[in-house]
């Protein structure tokens, strides 16, 4: 052959590759089958390189095992795994049961695109309980979307009970676990049918990569992923997978020192006479704590407070120098926001009487933390 054909076709990869403590990171559209009865073969051979080579394939067995799940499929971010999720298992003239805390582009998924395909939704009181979110069911309910804690006021579900009653009605249930991160709580372990979680927070866990997964037990539902993300063309880089599994070996480790710094930033707050109420179900006393210590294993590092009503959020956020100002979370740094704009899309805004401040605390020393915060409420009392 000539130099020319031969620079195509040599530096082939040697057969077998070292071991390393992580998978090799394959970047291929194109994977060569062995003969030309392999080449449809989908069966037995893996075709495309759009499912996922080694690094994905490792990440989804890893995150299976997190889950106790018999199948996770894996998506471009923790969004597109909730609304892949809702696809998989939905279909026209079905109905939907939406936590009214449900993350916001979430909600938005539910009313610009499932209504548009005659899929109805409706929104329920994150305080009912399995009983009275159960006698909203109809023949058409299809699926019970769940988020426990809720998304910014952080409610507690009873969720084992509300799993238990969606089957007796004949509907999934769906939960979005991020605040768990898989390792807090365990959804299918409580009857729950799919586990989704934004990989992008604590999995990754260095705010530089998007990713979502679901986890499912049901071979049927494990199934309606898996075709869901082949049939929409959804796919994950090797790289990402790679710096999620490669998160994945230290979650356990950060979870700690995330959830031990949350609860002494959240009791310093109860202290404080600018606070009126602080929302972190793992504070003894707080609303939904109960639940949480019967079906959590820890808590990470994301909570709520509430301003007392005269002090201004602005003020306080804007004099935070440690804490950063963004929406996102689970990463090794500090967040706080203002979410009383967000209150506004629910279909029964709460009323706390102050602003609602999100915090997100990091691995940064707890101290300096506490010291930011102190300096934003002094900024507050001033105005």
């Amino acid at each position: 052959m000539t130099e020319e054909t031969r620079l195509i076709h040599m530096g082939q990869a040697a057969e077998p590759l070292a071991r390393t403590v992580g998978p090799p990171i394959q970047r291929g559209s194109t994977v060569l089958l062995p003969d030309a009865a392999a080449l449809y073969d989908d069966a037995h051979h893996q075709t495309y390189g759009r499912q996922g080579l080694a690094a994905q394939a490792a990440l989804a067995s890893a995150l299976a095992e997190l889950e106790n799940a018999r199948e996770v499929a894996l998506y471009p971010s923790g969004l597109a795994a909730l609304t892949g999720a809702m696809l998989a298992v939905l279909k026209a003239g079905d109905e939907v049961l939406v936590v009214d805390t449900v993350y916001k582009p979430t909600r938005r998924f539910c009313d610009r695109v499932l209504r548009r395909f005659g899929v109805a939704v409706r929104y329920y009181d994150p305080g009912l309980d399995a009983d009275e979110v159960g006698r909203l069911c109809t023949p058409a309910t299809r699926l019970i979307v769940l988020e426990s804690p809720g998304s910014l006021s952080f409610e507690m579900q009873d969720v084992p009970a509300i799993a238990r009653m969606a089957r007796a009605h004949g509907a999934f249930t769906l939960i979005d676990n991020t605040w768990a991160a898989g390792h807090l709580f365990k959804p299918l372990d409580h009857g729950v049918d799919i586990s989704v979680q934004a990989l992008t927070k604590y999995v990754g866990g260095h705010s530089d990569v998007f990713m979502g997964s679901a986890a499912a037990r049901d071979p049927q539902v494990a199934r309606a992923l898996s075709d869901g993300v082949l049939d929409l063309g959804w796919a994950v880089a090797p790289d990402d997978a790679y710096l999620m599994l490669r998160g994945l070996r230290t979650l356990a480790v950060r979870l700690a020192r995330h959830g031990a710094s949350g609860l002494e930033a959240a009791r310093w707050l109860q202290t404080r006479p600018e606070v009126s109420q602080v929302l972190h179900p793992a504070l003894p006393g707080a609303p939904g704590h109960d639940l949480w210590a019967r079906d959590y294993a820890g808590t990470c590092g994301l909570f709520a407070f509430v301003l007392a009503p005269e002090l201004s959020a602005a003020a306080f956020l804007d004099a935070l120098q440690v804490f950063g100002l963004g929406f996102s979370w689970g990463g090794f740094e500090s967040l706080a926001i203002d979410c009383d704009p967000q209150l506004k899309v629910r279909a029964t805004p709460p009323e706390y009487g102050g602003a609602l401040i999100r915090l997100h605390i990091g691995l940064e020393n707890v101290g300096d933390l506490i010291a930011d915060l102190e300096r934003g409420l002094a900024a507050a009392r001033r105005g």
